[in-house]
Order: structure tokens, then C-alpha cells, then sequence
């Protein structure tokens, strides 16, 4: 028998990685809070790769941090290991990536929940949500337990109807030998929520002792460390190494000659899974011609013997796993402690999303993580982040945030989902934002501090802070400009040693490090009034000051795009109506129902003829 409990401003379903951002951000913006978690031992659970960070996603981690999220502090106090990816490439591409505690990260973040003012946390099945006359949402859990919210964030990741398989054998389960969330998914196809199926999938762990590490490559982390947070005081240590050893033609052979015992080709699954983070299975069939595939071996923690196997995600029998194991240089007597596996799951349409991660005709629910059709622990926090800010600003009858792509990779994410959809889990990468030179890492402070502050989620000292190091770096810069190094022996050598002109005539120092061959570190010996400033903010200095020109030029390429998105056609309601569109644009803007002309342009199917059909008809309204 059903029974009330108490009345909430937001009820947050999932305590993965979205539904912690989400519940944090909904209560320290002020908003009573509740997150409802199937087991409260698995809140941030890592059931997949224990890291976080990497191309692309290390900028998000940075920008959740700006907004004043916390996905970048805990990764801070629970590294084992950090690096920065692609130091050989342009600093657009410069991404933060950390080996973490799986289990220390988890006990951290239900530490933090457990400790947040407004915020209660839950441990029980979300089974009902039902919509009330008043617009408010009943949650009932599988105890019959009533819960009455304003706002609902939906981040159920990969537990919603969750599917296990391993070869001829499958189950309902949820990830980590947890159990699925099975009913709540006919509640939301009767709130009219369009569900399909996805896939994913998670490699074995193995027993380190049973490794030899002899002949593997080592993986150091870096000497220089730059943390996650802006806000961490206390740099994070390298305390342990990572490993890279290689398939060969053994194990594509043992895993060809099983290929029908997969139960992604014998059609078990029906899910659609990652295209950019396949099955070894699945590489192996798409890249035939490809010798060998890598593999990193990385610690699951600092006090457990388990050993991931990046890259070695798979759905094969559990006997032909350990097979192509034992084929691999150094895993030859590998023993498998956790048994690799494939995972099912329902999620939404995400083009049925407004770009506040709010549902369509649901006023008051939103959708963040896995459950939007996305992939990955840094898109699932960043997507619940603006859920959770946006779900406690609809409490509290204010206006809701979006964030467009001109100034995040959050709002490329979001726009991207909301806009394009996406066939398979979406992952974010640098390339798929346009404007990467402006969304650097080393900036997400400076892009979104601001908005962070004035939604009330960023702290007022941690705002200050932020404004300080502003000022800093502006002042560097514009002193830069007035140091003028005169032709001088032992310069003109340096720069003839480094293979760039010596000097006929005096040049400010801020021209000299825009040299590809310099930089803000070669040239100290001869800056006297140099300031002492931190390893990461010369790395800004100089990354602003050599791609100067190209930050300007791009600069106003997100004028022009801003002017396009400000062009608002929100208020058309029927494209049919409007002559001229061809009749695959009218179908997709009418099933999108985008915002501005910006949106508009982004979504597969509008051609730009298309576009400036719409053009002409906003003229014509507005004459």
C-alpha cells in the first residue's frame, strides 16, 4: 500500500554521475532536494574505465568546475595518476586525464551528498513517476514510499530496463552485478516519452600478480601536474604507473573463429553501442587489415589488486575471454577477476529535449546522462549539472540557463544532442566543435565563471579567486608588450640555436614568444621583472599569446554565429505553413521545433537554401 513521505522542490532519479551534479547543483542553489539511488554503495560508481578526463572530456570536467560542479574537485582528491593528453599538439586539444580510486571516489562523493545542506539521499527503486494536476510529479519507489517534486531530473544511466550479456548467456541486471530499474520505463512511455535501446560495454579486470609486466610500456604521469579544479589547493600526486601492451594476430584468430558466439553478431542485441569506443570483437571485424590493436592496463585503485584492461571491452564467452587474454604479450597466465560483459539499456530520443535538458511537452522534467542518449562519466556530469541547475530554477519560477556552443563544449553537447540526435552514444570530441581555439581547457574559468556565480552555484570566494587570477594573467600580458629586448649576443645565440632569426633591432617580448620556435619559458633569463606565477598560468600566457591572431579571427566568427542564434523562431509553430521549404526541412523543424535560425542551421535535413528561405520570412514578419 502506498504511502506519502514529504514534499520537494527537485527529486533526482540515479546517484551515477549525473545524478550527483544534478542533486548537488538543485540544493546549493537553495532548492529542498531528494536523489534516489537503487544502492546507496554505488553512488559515482565507476563501473566502466576508472578515470576521468581525456580528449574533449577533460574540457568538460574543466567546465563543470567553472560552474562551480564537482565532478573536478573529487577527481582531484582521489588521482592515482594525471596526465595531459596531446602535449605534442596544439593547445585546443590539450586534455586533462586522471587514473582515479574508483572506490575512494565513490565513498568521496556520497560523503559529499551525505553532507550537503537541502539534500537527502535515498536508497530505493523509482518505479512511478505520474504527473499532477497542479504540474507537480509523484515519484514512488518499489516500497511504495510517495514522493511530491516541482521538478524531476531522470539520470538513470544504463539501469533503466538494463540488460546483461556474456556470450549465449543474459539477464536483467544493472551494471557491477547491481540489479535493473525494470518498471519505471512504462510510467515514462505514458508521460508520451519516446524510448529506445542503446548499448555499451565494459572490459574484464584481472589479478595483478598474475600479470607480467616485463617487456609492457610504461605509462608515466606528468612531472608538472595541473589539477582538474581551479579551486584544489593541494596538487594531486602520481602514485602509481599505467601499461601498454598490444593483440596480434593470435588473438584476432581465437576471436574470429567465436565471432558467432558474440551475442552483438548472432542478434541477441538490439541495442545500438559506441561507435567511437567499440568492442575488441567489433574492431577486430571492422578492422581487418589492422595487426594489432592497443591495450592500457591500469590500476582500479591504490588498495586493490584489480587491473582494468582499456580498449578490451567485450561480450564474449566468458571461456573465449580468458582465451584471447592469454594470447596478449604479458597476459598469459592473466587470472579474470570480473568476467567482461555487455549492457542494454532504454533512454530517450534526445531529440525530443529542449537545449535546458528540459522534456517536451513534460514541463518540470528533465533528462541528464546516459538516459539523453550520451556515453561517458564526464557527459553524464555536465548534462546533470545543467539539469540540476535548470530543475531548481524552474522551482523557484526563474529563468532557465542554456548554454550555447559558442562558449562550452557543455553547450556543443547539449545543442548537439537537442539539435542533431544521435544514432549511437554520443561521446564528445574536440572535433566536434567548431570553435576549439576559443574553448581551450586552460579557459573554461574565464568562459563560465560568470554564469557559474550568477545562478548562485559558484561560491563568492571561489568567484574572486577566479576574478584575481584574471587580472594576474591580463597584467603579465599587457607588461609583456612594454619589455623590449635589444639585439644582444647571448640572445641572437639562443635564438640561432632554437633555428629562428637573431635580432637586428629591438622587438617587445611579446612578439618574440608569437615565434613558433619560443615561448614565455625559453626567453626568462632575459625578463628581470618576471613574476613568479603558477605552472599553469604561463601555460595560459603563452597559449594566448602565440594564437592571438587566430583567437581574434575566431572571436568573430562567434560574433556572427551569436547573431544567427539571437535571430528567434521559437514563436513558429507549423513550418508547412512557411512557401519555400522543402518538405524534408519542414519535417525536421517541425519534430525539432528549434529556438533561433542558429539551431535551425545545425539540424541534419535544413540546407542553407533552407535557411535563407527562413531568413526572408522572419524579414517579411518583422516588416
Amino acid at each position: 500500500m502506498d504511502f506519502f513521505v514529504d514534499n520537494y522542490d527537485v527529486a533526482v532519479i540515479g546517484a551515477g554521475h549525473a545524478g550527483i551534479e544534478a542533486s548537488l547543483a538543485s540544493a546549493r542553489m537553495g532548492c529542498k532536494t531528494i536523489c534516489f539511488t537503487i544502492n546507496l554503495d554505488w553512488v559515482g560508481n565507476m563501473p566502466c574505465n576508472p578515470s576521468i578526463g581525456g580528449t574533449a572530456k577533460g574540457h568538460l570536467v574543466r567546465e563543470i568546475d567553472a560552474l562551480g560542479g564537482e565532478m573536478a574537485k573529487a577527481a582531484d582528491r582521489n588521482t592515482l595518476q594525471i596526465r595531459m593528453l596531446n602535449r605534442g599538439k596544439g593547445a585546443a586539444v590539450h586534455s586533462l586525464r586522471a587514473q582515479i580510486d574508483r572506490r575512494n571516489y565513490s565513498t568521496d562523493m556520497k560523503h559529499v551528498m551525505e553532507t550537503t545542506p537541502n539534500l537527502s539521499i535515498k536508497q530505493g527503486e523509482i518505479v512511478s513517476i505520474k504527473r499532477e494536476k497542479d504540474g507537480t510529479y509523484n515519484v514512488a519507489t518499489a516500497l511504495g514510499a510517495l514522493y511530491n517534486a516541482k521538478c524531476v531530473v531522470i539520470a538513470t544511466g544504463t539501469f533503466l530496463k538494463g540488460k546483461i550479456f556474456v556470450g549465449e548467456v543474459n539477464y536483467e541486471g544493472g551494471p557491477d552485478g547491481t540489479f535493473a530499474a525494470t518498471k519505471l520505463s512504462k510510467d515514462l512511455k505514458a508521460l508520451n516519452i519516446p524510448l529506445r535501446r542503446f548499448k555499451t560495454g565494459t572490459p574484464a579486470r584481472v589479478l595483478k600478480r598474475s600479470i607480467d609486466f616485463t617487456d609492457m610500456e610504461v605509462q608515466e604521469g606528468d612531472e608538472n601536474i595541473i589539477p582538474f579544479s581551479y579551486r584544489t589547493k593541494e596538487k594531486p600526486k602520481n602514485k602509481v604507473v599505467c601499461f601498454i601492451t598490444y593483440t596480434n594476430a593470435k588473438t584476432k584468430k581465437v576471436i574470429l573463429e567465436n565471432i558467432n558466439r558474440s551475442p552483438l553478431y548472432s542478434g541477441l542485441i538490439e541495442g545500438v553501442g559506441p561507435r567511437y569506443c567499440p568492442s575488441i570483437e567489433d574492431k577486430i571485424v571492422r578492422f581487418k587489415d589492422k595487426e594489432r590493436h592497443q591495450l592500457f592496463i591500469e590500476p582500479c585503485g591504490e588498495n586493490t589488486e584489480e587491473m582494468y584492461l582499456q580498449g578490451m571491452s567485450s561480450s564474449l564467452p566468458e571461456e573465449v575471454q580468458t582465451k584471447f587474454y592469454h594470447t596478449i604479450k604479458g597476459l598469459e597466465n592473466v587470472e579474470i577477476m570480473r568476467t567482461a560483459y555487455a549492457i542494454e539499456y532504454d533512454c530517450i530520443d534526445p531529440l525530443y529535449l529542449n537545449k535546458t535538458l528540459e522534456i517536451k511537452n513534460n514541463e518540470g522534467l528533465f533528462g541528464a546522462g546516459q538516459f539523453n542518449g550520451s556515453s561517458g562519466y564526464e557527459e553524464a556530469a555536465a548534462q546533470g549539472l545543467i539539469a540540476g541547475i535548470n530543475a531548481a530554477l524552474k522551482a523557484k519560477g526563474k529563468e532557465l540557463l542554456t548554454l550555447s556552443r559558442e562558449d562550452s563544449y557543455i553547450g556543443t553537447l547539449i545543442d548537439d544532442l537537442c539539435t542533431k540526435g544521435c544514432t549511437d552514444p554520443y561521446r564528445m570530441m574536440t572535433s566536434r566543435s567548431e570553435y576549439r581555439l576559443v574553448l581551450r581547457q586552460d579557459n573554461a574559468d574565464e568562459r563560465l565563471c560568470d554564469t557559474g556565480f550568477k545562478v548562485g552555484l559558484l561560491p563568492k570566494e571561489d568567484y574572486e579567486e577566479y576574478l584575481k587570477r584574471k587580472e594576474i594573467k591580463e597584467k603579465e600580458i599587457e607588461r609583456l608588450k612594454t619589455v623590449i629586448l635589444a639585439p644582444d649576443k647571448k640572445l641572437n645565440d639562443l635564438l640561432e640555436s632554437l633555428g629562428t632569426a637573431p635580432l637586428n633591432t629591438g622587438i617587445t617580448m611579446h612578439e618574440l614568444i608569437k615565434r613558433p620556435q619560443l615561448d614565455y619559458y625559453k626567453l626568462k633569463d632575459f625578463d628581470k621583472n618576471r613574476p613568479e606565477l603558477s605552472f599553469e598560468l604561463t601555460e595560459k600566457i603563452n597559449t594566448e599569446i602565440k594564437y592571438e591572431g587566430y583567437i581574434k579571427r575566431q572571436k568573430a566568427q562567434i560574433a556572427e554565429a551569436k547573431r544567427l542564434e539571437k535571430k528567434d523562431i521559437s514563436f513558429i509553430k507549423n513550418y508547412s505553413e512557411i512557401k519555400g521549404l522543402r518538405l524534408e526541412a519542414v519535417e525536421k523543424l517541425n519534430k525539432i521545433n528549434p529556438q533561433s535560425i542558429g539551431q535551425a542551421s545545425r539540424i541534419s535535413g535544413v540546407s542553407p537554401a533552407d535557411i535563407s528561405v527562413l531568413l526572408i520570412y522572419l524579414q517579411s514578419k518583422k516588416q
